[in-house]
């Protein structure tokens, strides 16, 4: 064997030796970790069969957190969609808000007689304190169109929009309670639906009414998720937006109701407090928006009963047309943005 060949062999040797012994390192310190993982669970009790079922419920809690997150997402949307049907502009649901019972054509002939009677009255006011030329009797004639576009179309739907307010008042004020008396009719053992009724037997209006057509439509074998829908439509509140929201949770993924509901009472009774304490910091600035729109009626009056000659030419003249125009623009402008600057959405 020659000099080279021996060389050769012994860096041979050598890198075997190298990478068998890296090898063993790395061997033994694997087996170390393992060894101090066993002993570690050794030392806190658990065997690999508890590892497994821990192991088991993590990824059963994370499939919960995803299905959560995804009926959120739905839940989301469906509010969405929810809050674009209640705001729409359907005459049938401003009715229905309102809580009145009339079609839709019943409505249109009573805005009919309303505008007739209103621009009549406009006429025949004009008629007898103005005798006026040509001139002035376009310019009523204008008026007088104006009053019956108003009051075809302006003041019906100021009048549902007035009902519809005082009526979610009232029930603002009442779904607490009922809520309360879900919260308990649930931890007493009895089923929602049967809570339900309790609430449309006992409730006054307009809180029972809605209750009752919401327990009609369950018990005719309607689906919960469509019948709290229509409920919603009917009374489009974040109140009911949320109940709505948590009776949908309940009915998918299950959990405590009681005490969601519970929860779910004391976030209405804390925004309806709230909204008294922002109603009360508000008074004073509503008090002066009331006096400053009232001012100029109150004026008038005042001087056209001590000079009526005076006054009259804003009735009388074209020139007090146009005055009278701009006025009534400009304080109907300040009175939108002192109603804008006052009233807060919650």
């Amino acid at each position: 064997m020659s000099q080279d060949d021996m060389i050769t062999y012994g860096i041979a040797l050598l890198a075997f030796i190298a990478v068998a012994g890296v090898g063993i390192a790395l061997t033994s310190g694997g087996g170390e970790e393992a060894a101090k993982k066993r002993a570690k669970l050794v030392a806190s009790g658990e065997t690999g069969s508890k590892v497994r079922q821990r192991n088991r419920a993590d990824e059963e809690s994370h499939a919960r957190k995803r299905e959560t997150q995804k009926m959120l997402a739905k839940l989301r949307e469906d509010g969405e969609k929810r809050r674009a049907d209640s705001t729409a502009n359907d005459l049938k649901s401003k009715i229905a808000q309102a809580g009145l019972s009339m079609s839709e054509s019943s409505f249109w002939v009573m805005s009919a007689i309303c505008g007739v009677v209103l621009a009549g009255l406009v006429f025949m006011s004009g008629a007898e304190g103005l005798t006026i030329g040509g001139v002035e009797y376009k310019s009523q004639v204008i008026v007088v169109i104006a009053a019956g576009v108003s009051g075809f179309l302006g003041l019906p739907r100021w009048f549902l929009g007035f009902l519809a307010g005082r009526r979610a008042k009232k029930m603002t004020n009442q779904f607490a309670d009922a809520i309360d008396i879900i919260v308990r009719g649930v931890r007493s053992g009895l089923p929602l639906i049967e809570c339900l009724r309790i609430i449309a037997r006992e409730s006054p209006a307009p809180l029972g009414p809605e209750f009752e057509r919401l327990t009609d439509n369950l018990a005719m074998g309607g689906n919960l998720d469509r019948a709290l829908q229509a409920f919603y439509k009917r009374v489009p509140l974040p109140e009911i937006n949320f109940f709505v929201i948590v009776l949908s949770i309940q009915s998918k993924s299950g959990g405590n109701l009681s005490e969601a509901l519970g929860n779910l009472s004391t976030v209405i009774r804390s925004r309806r407090m709230m909204r008294e304490k922002v109603k009360a910091l508000s008074s004073e600035a509503k008090a002066s928006a009331m006096i400053i729109g009232a001012l100029p009626f109150v004026v008038g009056t005042m001087v056209y009963m001590t000079s009526r000659d005076y006054v009259m030419l804003l009735f009388t003249t074209e020139t007090g047309h146009l005055q009278l125009t701009i006025g009534a623009g400009l304080l109907l402008l300040g009175i939108t943005v002192m109603r804008k600057m006052i009233n807060f959405d919650m």
